[in-house]
């Protein structure tokens, strides 16, 4: 696959993704979503690389889903088939990504928030910049955080899930990392470094044990988390299709506040 939305390299251990969307915030679109899953089975290829470390172009980490896409996807006659497509494209992306065998490493370098939030979460290792911002406002568009939801709640626990989940606050770095969202922070400058040298001690353990110790985590301890993906991910293309969607995605291109019926 020819990239367009993102920029790979390879330093020592570590390969580094790096969505490249910056005009967009780094918006999640469809070909965004398709290229990180091909780029993260490259990485799977590529035997010397040990860990891989994800991060945002720009000001941003990640804004979430494309809404100008899903804006017009709304206008389109099979709206609901494609809004299911979508839904699933990123539950496969999150589950490859707590499936992958090599450690993922998040440098989260601005804002990450709605599905980009869902992209930190699905990361065994984050550390962010003090410009680095977490929330879940799909709630102000009409939407549901579906697949989001149950790594939170594996990540954080239920009962600061449901305050950002419901709030649709988005805390700024000091408080993602005083609630374990965020494991270190790191200035600006440094983030990028440090996420390599976090993949350098990931790669001193022995590429077996590591996916071992993966496997344990993500299917044992998280064993029902394949199945709450599953739901959320119908629970989400299901919400896309309600009158408080569609008033929250046009009140997001009039650049108002929404009146929900």
């Amino acid at each position: 696959m020819s990239f367009t939305q993102l920029r790979l390299h390879v330093h020592e251990a570590a390969g580094t993704v790096i969505l490249n969307r910056p005009e967009k915030r780094n918006a999640l679109s469809r070909q965004l979503l398709r290229e990180l899953r091909q780029a993260l089975e490259d990485f799977h290829l590529q035997r010397s690389v040990r860990a891989v470390v994800l991060t945002g172009a720009g000001s941003a980490f990640c804004a979430g889903m494309d809404l100008t896409e899903m804006l017009e996807t709304a206008e389109q006659d099979d709206a609901q088939r494609l809004w299911h497509q979508d839904a699933e494209l990123y539950r496969e992306l999150l589950e490859q990504m707590l499936l992958f065998p090599k450690p993922i490493i998040a440098a989260v370098n601005g804002p990450a928030v709605a599905g980009g939030a869902g992209l930190v979460l699905a990361c065994d290792v984050v550390v962010a910049a003090p410009e680095a911002r977490f929330g879940l406002p799909e709630p102000l568009r009409g939407l549901v955080a579906g697949m989001v939801t149950p790594l939170l709640a594996f990540r954080i626990g239920g009962g600061q899930a449901g305050r950002l989940l419901l709030t649709s606050e988005i805390i700024p770095a000091e408080e993602a990392h005083r609630i374990g969202v965020f494991h270190e922070l790191v200035a600006s400058d440094r983030l990028w470094a440090r996420a390599v040298e976090l993949a350098a001690k990931c790669a001193r353990g022995a590429p077996e044990a590591l996916q071992l110790t993966k496997r344990m985590l993500n299917e044992t301890v998280g064993a029902s988390l394949s199945t709450l993906l599953a739901t959320g991910a119908a629970i989400s293309a299901t919400a896309r299709t309600t009158e408080a969607a569609r008033e929250g995605l046009q009140a997001f291109k009039e650049k108002r506040e929404p009146n929900w019926p």
